[in-house]
């Protein structure tokens, strides 16, 4: 990629955001989980952890950029040069803040978080719903601010398992670690809530509350249906020829995108036309250039 090309697919919004970002997720980290020895999930537990175990002089901040960046340039190729950029300033800034906070402001983070004190689960919750936002500001604008995503991304298919299972059993390992570690495995649990509630969180700042389905209707009605529909949401339709394998059919699919709250209705109104319709409706992660939330 030449520096012009990339030049133009760096945007000056996307850092801003990353650099908030990294600040939430810091946020969440050391004044939730570090104070109380929680533990986040991926290459940032892992820092967390090493950060416990060695001497002082070797912070959080440390290990979040020496186990992260080359991860990242590791996989540059990858993912591509951009999304390696906004990762690494991502957790720069997430290691720069964590430091600031912990060493530089006046805040007491060293035996108890200082808004919720030593309610593990409150750390625990608040903790994840925090970094989670930090996280899923970073994959919504380009990046990724921990660099296991990159090697599940990268390793996860040679080892048979999908990246969100690669992903679970990196994190089960630094668990099981952390409760071996601390002979107790009262934290490592609780960290488990941490994990729960960032993906969560993570999952609603990248897809959104609204969440859009797709349906594949397989049809011979396909004109009816496709007026109905369109009179009643006002959404594009897009319409692909198909022929049936066992009776060699001619039929129609109905390619169509609604969100969460408009299913039942276009259920009623495709039966309603024709009961016969085989019908399919999955999740859309993203959309671009959709005229979803057109209404006539």
């Amino acid at each position: 990629m030449s520096v012009s090309s990339l030049k133009s697919e760096l945007r000056l919004l996307s850092f801003l955001i990353l650099l908030a970002a990294g600040i939430i997720n810091s946020i969440g980290v050391v004044l939730f989980l570090s104070p109380v020895h929680l533990y986040d999930s991926g290459i940032s537990g892992t820092s967390m952890l090493l950060g416990q175990l060695t001497p002082e002089w070797l912070p959080l901040s440390f290990f979040l950029i020496v186990l992260n960046v080359p991860l990242f340039a590791y996989g540059a190729k990858k993912q591509g040069a951009s999304f390696t950029i906004y990762s690494i300033f991502a957790v720069a800034v997430y290691s720069a803040s964590s430091y600031v906070i912990t060493y530089v402001l006046p805040i007491d983070v060293s035996t108890s978080s200082p808004i919720a004190g030593n309610d593990l689960l409150l750390c625990a919750v608040f903790g994840g719903l925090i970094s989670g936002v930090g996280s899923g500001l970073t994959i919504r604008f380009g990046g990724a601010i921990d660099g296991i995503e990159v090697m599940a991304v990268l390793f996860a298919k040679r080892l048979g398992l999908t990246v969100g299972s690669f992903v679970m059993v990196y994190n089960v390992i630094l668990y099981l670690v952390c409760g071996i570690v601390l002979q107790s495995f009262i934290l490592p649990l609780y960290s488990i809530l941490t994990y729960c509630a960032a993906i969560k969180t993570v999952d609603f700042i990248v897809e959104g509350f609204d969440k859009a389905k797709s349906a594949m209707i397989i049809t011979t009605k396909e004109e009816e249906i496709s007026k109905e529909l369109s009179d009643a949401f006002g959404h594009g339709i897009t319409l692909i020829d198909s022929e049936g394998y066992y009776k060699g059919r001619q039929q129609t699919i109905i390619y169509f995108v609604v969100n969460r709250f408009q299913i039942a209705k276009m259920k009623s109104i495709i039966h309603r036309i024709d009961p016969n319709a085989f019908v399919t409706i999955s999740d859309v992660s993203d959309i671009m250039g959709s005229s979803i939330n057109r209404r006539q």
